[in-house]
């Protein structure tokens, strides 16, 4: 098991470097620890095929107060990563939801996993 925990710890340490280096190129959205942490916390529940609205995204995570989750909601949607789609019964209501930036964005991250894993 020493082994094999070893491997995985160089895994991960491999899998920062690479997006460490993401980081530095100049298509790659720059998103502050924050927005970095909801977009991922949206990113579950949007693998898992459920809708979140606006409400609901700034409740999710427990550290961040709804105000600065709102803002960075915001700052989100002028980056490009996100937009806001209408209920279709209810025009108050407003879901959350990744913009291609967004996907392009998490396959960027994917592809870093996998060169991590690989390339140990």
């Amino acid at each position: 098991m020493p082994n094999q925990q070893k491997q995985y710890s160089e895994t991960y340490l491999r899998f920062l470097q690479l997006v460490q280096s993401l980081r530095n190129l100049p298509d790659f959205v720059l998103l502050d620890p924050v927005e970095e942490r909801l977009l991922h916390l949206f990113a579950t529940v949007w693998q898992a095929g459920q809708k979140i609205t606006v409400l609901q995204a700034m409740a999710l995570s427990q550290d961040v107060s709804s105000t600065t989750a709102h803002r960075r909601l915001k700052s989100l949607r002028q980056k490009g990563v996100l937009t806001l789609v209408p209920d279709e019964v209810d025009n108050r209501i407003k879901y959350v939801q990744p913009t291609p930036m967004a996907e392009h964005y998490f396959a960027q991250l994917g592809q870093c996993m996998s060169e991590a894993k690989i390339s140990l």
